[in-house]
């Protein structure tokens, strides 16, 4: 071990130590043993903020672009099942004005533009549902 690195010298003694407990059995009656491991999709966020999205999750918060979509598909479900023309007036110009906000607001991290395909499944039903009334 001739790397200076103090995180070299970490990783090596983590190594060391799952090894041992490997030896002893340690790991033996964990909860999924021999199934594969479901790692999550973190694609779509950027690289240095993984980490920090990852504890927001954990600690149950939503980070606010991810907040904003829940809503807006909050509102998409309630228009599909409202049966009061005023309130769905009302509730497509609030659902609009939010589309709207993110794209001001999130304008580099969150696009809700027409090459998006949360966009078309947006315009989707929204079409279906002012087509059913």
């Amino acid at each position: 071990m001739s790397d200076a690195n103090p995180w070299s010298v970490i990783q090596f003694i983590a190594e060391k130590r799952i090894e041992e407990a490997q030896a002893k059995g340690e790991f033996d009656d964990l909860p999924g043993r021999g199934r594969p491991l479901e790692l999550e999709d973190m694609s779509h966020v950027p690289e240095e903020l993984r980490m920090a999205y990852k504890i927001l999750r954990n600690a149950g918060c939503l980070p606010p672009e991810l907040a904003e979509r829940k809503e807006i598909n909050r509102l998409v479900d309630l228009l599909e099942r409202c049966e009061d023309e005023r309130e769905r007036v009302r509730q497509m110009q609030k659902l609009r004005f939010m589309i709207q906000r993110a794209r001001m607001r999130h304008q580099r991290s969150i696009r809700i533009e027409q090459d998006d395909p949360y966009y078309a499944r947006l315009l989707e039903r929204l079409s279906a549902l002012d087509k059913a009334h």
